[in-house]
């Protein structure tokens, strides 16, 4: 490495990735101390302070039931019902969420949250797409050139055992066929970084963590100049990364709080679609049960990315649904092979287990969040619930949910969620000392994310030396 280099801390998971031998462990496993224990990392709180929400369990059974003020029904995704955004962004949104937090307790009570643990670092390193990398994971990648990810034959789905579970780092990117063919572009864009790491005339030691470090600094770009504006707005993003971070303040050991995992980053579940359309030879077809997961992917669901995101010279993308507190009814009634078996009819519905989740962790009240923020709570009349003879305040998961529909139309966050979920995520970036935030001024995006998404080996080369460093 250039002398110059040396104390650059931008460089620094990309140091550690080229000493023998954890040269070829995930940014997550060789960015920890050498004392450092591997495994899960807890979660923690925002509002520790803030008493937490409680009610009866049958009264969220009731609100997130089918039938329920969280059920839409199946009535088809008409002009009114959509939002502004592109319909593919809560599934990148869903991609994150996976690349950083895995809470595999059950949705129940949590007497003891230090026992609660998240299976995934607190960065956004695609930690689910590379694993320990070439030595701890070798089964992800390929034999002969282990720079690079492997892929099913022919590179149009990924690659499957003989029951046909996809061979990923995170099981939970095969779950739908949607996330299984975005982690599949996803190595695409790799393996395109690895070849163009090799044109550049790279040393081939130098190849796979210049790749790696590429992928991950240009899907970090995504999160930062992409995701958040459409997701809480451009001011509130750029104000953000100008450092007014009010509440998400953990010092030098990052966390997940609670209050995003478990309910403000919920919010794209209120997103999902009746029906989407994924190329122009197939049937529009539902989230669940059509594109459930877990086995290959068939000819007629390979998605045309252009349909679920805008992008240059192609019209304009499908939308999401408002984020309004309805779900679609694939989302009421999971399919068993997603949630499993359960004697309780009711936990079939994901509003349900979103409501669960946070009432099991004690999280606070949406009114109570929205008071310590500054912010005047959402009138009980405008959240709803006192239409179902609900009384009370609300839970902050449904609340997040409301409050995007009464302020923004439901096309983006409100106040609280956006706070929240802008500072987590930001919040996270800033500390990573590894992350695009402390990349070198020169460096910039060469791709958005529907051109990594298409495969950068069908794209133009584009000059985007014009792009706002993240």
């Amino acid at each position: 490495m250039p002398e110059g280099d040396r104390n650059n801390p931008a460089l620094e998971s990309v140091r550690i990735w080229n000493v023998n031998p954890t040269h070829c462990l995930s940014p997550a496993r060789a960015q920890r101390p050498t004392d450092a224990p591997i495994g899960p990392t807890m979660y923690g709180r925002l509002f520790p302070e803030l008493p937490a929400f409680s009610c009866a369990q049958e009264r969220l059974f009731a609100l997130g039931r089918a039938g329920g003020l969280c059920d839409c029904g199946d009535q088809a995704d008409e002009p009114s019902s959509l939002a502004s955004v592109a319909a593919g962004w809560p599934f990148f949104g869903q991609f994150v969420a996976h690349d950083i937090t895995a809470d595999r307790s059950a949705p129940q009570a949590h007497a003891d949250l230090s026992q609660l643990r998240n299976a995934r670092s607190p960065r956004l390193n695609l930690e689910g797409l590379y694993g320990d990398g070439p030595v701890g994971h070798p089964f992800l990648f390929q034999r002969n050139d282990p720079a690079k990810l492997l892929t099913a034959p022919g590179g149009r789905d990924l690659l499957r055992n003989l029951e046909g579970t996809a061979i990923i780092g995170d099981p939970r990117n095969d779950s739908h066929v949607v996330m299984s063919q975005m982690h599949l572009a996803f190595v695409h864009a790799h393996n395109a970084f690895v070849d163009r790491a090799r044109a550049s005339g790279l040393p081939e030691a130098r190849v796979f963590e210049s790749a790696a470090r590429e992928l991950v600094w240009h899907y970090q770009t995504v999160v930062l100049r992409e995701f958040l504006p459409s997701l809480i707005g451009t001011e509130l993003t750029d104000l953000i990364m100008r450092g007014d971070r009010r509440y998400y303040r953990p010092g030098d050991q990052p966390f997940i709080p609670l209050e995003f995992a478990d309910a403000a980053y919920r919010y794209g579940h209120s997103q999902i679609r009746h029906t989407y359309q994924l190329n122009s030879a197939g049937a529009p077809v539902r989230i669940f049960p059509d594109l459930i997961g877990f086995r290959p992917v068939v000819a007629e669901h390979q998605i045309e990315w252009p349909r679920l995101f805008d992008g240059a010279g192609a019209p304009p993308a499908a939308r999401a649904k408002k984020i309004d507190g309805r779900l679609v009814g694939a989302l009421i009634a999971l399919p068993v092979a997603l949630t499993g078996a359960s004697d309780v009819d009711d936990l079939q519905s994901l509003a349900v287990r979103d409501l669960m989740r946070g009432e099991g962790v004690g999280l606070p009240s949406g009114e109570a969040v929205a008071r310590r923020m500054g912010e005047p709570p959402v009138p009980a009349e405008e959240i709803g619930t006192t239409s179902a003879g609900w009384s009370g305040e609300t839970p902050l998961w449904y609340y997040v949910l409301r409050e995007a529909d009464v302020h923004q139309a439901g096309n983006r966050l409100g106040p609280v969620g956006s706070r929240i979920v802008g500072e987590v995520l930001i919040g996270l970036l800033d500390l990573d000392r590894g992350s695009v935030r402390h990349a070198p001024q020169s460096w910039k995006p060469s791709a958005t994310l529907i051109e990594l998404l298409i495969g950068l080996d069908r794209m133009p080369r584009v000059d985007h030396s014009h792009t706002t460093n993240a």
